[in-house]
């Protein structure tokens, strides 16, 4: 289990990026949902050991984060947003050097991990090619790979499917999916279907907050009957967007859907509609914009 008491982090220009985040995460996988500058990044940061907080405590098992890094490093798999490599190596050579670094010094045992992970995150097949010739989600499946290392018990990855087609964001998720049986896996994402099937609890964080917390059933129940849908031409838009609590927008059979954000019937040729994740995640993200700042 890990633990996150009343943790804010303030940086010196003075933005506050997280503000009295409590959180406990359970063993499988956890989804950590909200939009870019939320603080999402900044709390991955955190957990990982990379910046100390302003205030509050971590804890992970027996192990007091903030006081003890070190110990929670050797337990620890980090993917983070932007993942670096040596471009001219190949994918067996990296993980053996990244073995080495996490402390694996018998070379028969970097080879049992190495080759172990390389047919996990099925790469096996590419493992002398240079890094610089993988695809995206090649270098993804490649980052799972080096965050195994070392059999950890909890495992961040921060924005893991930006960029993937929806061949390799499904192969990902589902690697993910298997990995998250066994240890802590938290996924930081703004995609909400990244977290709708895999994860049995969800956060949503704005501004710093945690805003919503709970099994995405939960949610969803908790949303039921707020949630309404229309159908509207392209041009009228705007007159929607200014008198109504506009919560998202797409095109059905070249006219656009809305969905509304309301207590009771708006009339206007307004539906009720089931709200799903999505729903509750962009209407959580309306709520957390009226209310006001305190400081």
């Amino acid at each position: 289990m890990l633990e996150l008491d009343d943790l804010s982090h303030i940086y010196p220009n003075g933005t506050r990026a997280l503000d009295h985040v409590t959180l406990s995460i359970p063993r499988g996988m956890y989804g950590l949902l909200g939009p870019n500058g939320a603080g999402k990044s900044t709390l991955m940061r955190t957990i990982a050991t990379l910046q100390t907080p302003t205030e509050g405590a971590i804890r992970f098992g027996a192990v007091d984060v903030i006081a003890q890094p070190e110990k929670l490093r050797d337990t620890l798999g980090y993917l983070p947003q932007d993942f670096g490599v040596y471009p001219r190596i190949s994918a067996y050579d990296m993980l053996d050097h990244l073995a080495v670094l996490k402390g694996i010094s018998s070379r028969a045992d970097r080879k049992v991990t190495v080759e172990t992970l390389l047919h996990q995150v099925n790469l096996w097949n590419v493992r002398k090619k240079t890094l610089a010739g993988f695809s995206g989600g090649m270098r993804q499946r490649f980052g799972i790979a080096q965050a195994l290392i070392g059999n950890p018990e909890l495992i961040i990855v921060d924005e893991p499917t930006a960029g993937l087609d929806p061949e390799e964001r499904n192969r990902f998720l589902n690697l993910l999916a298997e990995i998250g049986e066994n240890v802590v896996v938290i996924l930081s994402t703004h995609i909400v279907a990244d977290v709708s099937d895999l994860c049995p609890r969800v956060a949503v964080l704005a501004a710093g907050r945690v805003q919503r917390e709970g099994a995405p059933q939960e949610l969803i129940r908790a949303a039921r009957g707020r949630i309404w849908v229309k159908v509207i031409g392209r041009g009228e838009l705007a007159h929607y967007r200014d008198g109504y609590d506009l919560l998202s927008t797409r095109l059905f059979a070249g006219r656009t859907m809305i969905h509304i954000l309301s207590d009771y019937d708006p009339g206007d040729g307004f539906t009720s509609i089931e709200a799903g994740l999505e729903d509750v995640y962009f209407s959580t993200l309306a709520e957390s914009r009226r209310a006001p700042v305190t400081v």
